[in-house]
């Protein structure tokens, strides 16, 4: 696919996460070959950094804007349409607008079959972490551990729940609050590896060992999850490809070509491996 030389806009709302890297590199993958370049930018909720970078974009030729887990305030949504600039959004917070494509994962699914398989494992008493709220993803990770433990017949426990950002220090808050109760649980579902990562941490610090008292899966396979000790049971969010799908959509936009479906979503996997056991007896 070619399109006139030019720039494609990739917007996060920060950096810091390994799994922004994913996206950069599925998103720069596809616009390499397409002979363009992408701009990688953090904007902020601010109204000043968001002006800031709409400043900047204007002043350069950008095929298209790519927003990840971004909000398009109205006056951006209305600017950003006056200057006919396509735009797709990775993994909306909130409702996004009806003329910009999404692009996702099946995170209800995801949720879902990770409590599955920890009930088939045995468990009963299964903590979940929380990304934010705001963000639709997380809603449907929540909402699909939900399902599995109301299809399984079991109760849902507020108790069990803990609110979390997606990033390690909540992880290890979370899995300590939880392990710190009377009737702790066996198992842990976060929902993101780095919090994943985190409860490993809380684990340790009380004694305990991975898998072996207490279970955890992650969700997004990350690179470094396979390595870590043990390596991280997870539910497989196809992040590059969803980077490149982004891309690939926004780019036949640029070339006024038609979408067929507003919202694409990619299938998320379970990968068992290390970090999950049946519950002691």
């Amino acid at each position: 696919m070619r399109v006139n030389s030019g720039l494609v806009d990739l917007v996060f709302p920060d950096l810091d996460s390994p799994w922004a890297v994913e996206i950069i590199r599925g998103v720069e993958d596809v616009a390499h070959t397409a002979g363009i370049g992408t701009v990688v930018s953090a904007v902020h909720r601010r109204s000043s950094s968001a002006k800031q970078w709409l400043d900047n974009m204007r002043s350069r030729a950008t095929e298209g804007v790519i927003f990840v887990t971004s909000t398009l305030e109205p006056p951006l949504q209305a600017e950003l349409r006056r200057l006919n600039i396509p735009v797709v959004i990775v993994d909306p917070a909130g409702v996004p607008p009806m003329d910009a494509p999404t692009i996702g994962a099946t995170n209800w699914a995801g949720g879902l079959r990770a409590t599955e398989y920890l009930i088939g494992l045995g468990h009963r008493r299964i903590g979940f972490i929380a990304g934010p709220p705001r963000l639709m993803c997380s809603r449907a990770r929540l909402d699909g551990y939900r399902a599995g433990l109301e299809s399984a017949g079991l109760p849902v426990d507020d108790s069990l729940i803990y609110q979390g950002d997606f990033y390690h220090e909540s992880g290890y808050a979370g899995g300590t609050v939880l392990l710190e109760q009377d009737d702790p649980p066996t198992a842990i579902f976060a929902s993101s590896d780095q919090m994943a990562l985190g409860v490993y941490e809380a684990i340790r610090r009380r004694g305990l060992r991975v898998a072996d008292d207490v279970s955890v899966v992650g969700f997004d396979d990350l690179p470094e999850v396979r390595w870590s000790s043990p390596p991280l049971t997870t539910i497989r969010q196809p992040l590059a490809e969803m980077g490149m799908v982004a891309a690939r959509t926004v780019l036949r936009l640029a070339q006024r070509e038609k979408i067929e479906s507003p919202r694409i979503e990619l299938a998320t996997e379970l990968v068992v491996r290390d970090s999950t056991a049946p519950p002691r007896s």
